[in-house]
């Protein structure tokens, strides 16, 4: 068996600069190993693109149901368990899912293509105007405006729940998050309340009247599940439209590149992505006894798929530790893979376009006033703080 003491789950691991060495090399000795952790007692980490991809592809064999993220302890199931898209296999996964699916089609993001290239703008153009700003603050704007308008959240309550997301999403304690969803969930069930007996053309009027089997979800299921979806469009956006950006302007190269319209948006986004795999990891759970990679998986054990080695694997990736924004094919699995792929990919794809491309246009140097912060987290890997000047193009 092999084991490591090194915790890939201690939160101060992942801003050292040493640390894609120490993980190439875990890695290179094998691509699962049993890791003894903090919090949830031994786990086996997953650091090969090959057996990462194989655990998510097999909901049959690894679970969700008992939790998709380190974190909650050893042998503590999560209290959406069995309830929320993020904590269910297939077909429950496939129920919950069918309500929100056509917010997030290809066909429905291109319609609101327009509308979050535009919003992108303004953004920057305030930033520019200001000189300094905290980039981490404009982005985060963006994927929060859009999703007001996925709910439908009436203008008169637009500031509130903006504030109150900026403190579920971006408190600097796990208290004041805590707050934050605290005054954010009674106010999505007053929603959903209002809108299973006056629906409107938006998402939480879909969930709140969409039938399984005959029967409207409970409200409290319908509200953890917009609660996730809303967490999880904002957080994924917005820490990797910052640590994207970071990465241009520590690779002037890279920024000149798209400057000039030598690589298409798309591609960049998917390299980005990749490279700052913002999503640490996903957990899920043995349903019965198997092996993974020689080693004897027992029914119950944890097992955490590290997505960023797995997106930096040599035997999947040609020279992974270069950014090349035109890599092609770039199957990551930064937004997941198999049933529960990001199911608001085509959305976060097309908002880090926007955020990017409306910074190119805008700005020619992005200049850091302080050193970035990192956050201390292995659930979304980003930056608290990323203080800068920009000067216009």
């Amino acid at each position: 068996m092999v084991s490591t003491t090194v915790d890939l789950t201690d939160p101060g691991l992942w801003a050292l600069p040493d640390t894609p060495a120490l993980v190439e090399e875990l890695r290179r000795e094998a691509p699962v190993h049993l890791t003894d952790t903090v919090d949830d007692g031994p786990v086996w980490s997953v650091l090969s693109y090959q057996h990462s991809a194989e655990v998510l592809r097999n909901a049959a064999v690894y679970s969700s149901e008992s939790g998709s993220l380190l974190g909650a302890g050893a042998g503590q199931t999560p209290v959406g368990s069995g309830r929320m898209m993020a904590l269910t296999d297939p077909p429950r996964h496939r129920e919950l899912r069918a309500p929100a699916n056509p917010f997030f089609s290809p066909g429905g993001v291109r319609g609101a293509a327009r509308s979050i290239a535009e919003l992108a703008g303004e953004l920057f153009d305030r930033a520019v105007e200001q000189g300094e700003v905290d980039l981490v603050d404009v982005v985060s704007a963006l994927p929060l405006a859009v999703m007001c308008d996925l709910l439908d959240v009436p203008e008169k309550d637009r500031e509130m729940v903006v504030r109150v997301c900026d403190i579920a999403f971006l408190g600097r304690t796990p208290e004041e998050r805590r707050a934050g969803h605290q005054q954010l969930i009674p106010y999505l069930m007053h929603q959903v309340m209002l809108r299973r007996t006056d629906p409107r053309d938006d998402l939480i009027s879909m969930m709140a009247t969409y039938r399984v089997r005959g029967r409207l979800l409970p409200v409290e299921d319908v509200v953890l599940n917009l609660d996730n979806i809303v967490v999880g469009g904002v957080q994924t956006v917005r820490h990797t439209a910052a640590m994207g950006l970071l990465t241009l302007v520590q690779n002037p190269g890279l920024w000149q590149q798209l400057q000039r319209g030598e690589v298409g948006m798309d591609s960049a986004v998917d390299e980005l992505l990749r490279w700052t795999s913002v999503g640490l990891h996903t957990l899920r759970t043995a349903s019965r006894d198997t092996e993974l990679a020689g080693r004897q998986i027992r029914s119950g054990d944890r097992v955490a798929v590290w997505v960023w080695s797995a997106n930096r694997d040599p035997e999947a990736f040609d020279r992974p530790d270069l950014i090349r924004l035109d890599r092609s094919p770039n199957k990551h699995l930064a937004l997941g893979l198999g049933a529960h792929y990001c199911i608001g990919a085509p959305l976060a794809k097309a908002e880090l376009g926007a955020l990017f491309s409306a910074a190119l246009e805008r700005v020619s140097v992005i200049e850091p006033t302080a050193a970035p912060q990192y956050n201390r987290s292995i659930i979304n890997f980003g930056l608290d703080h990323f203080p800068v000047r920009l000067t216009p193009r």
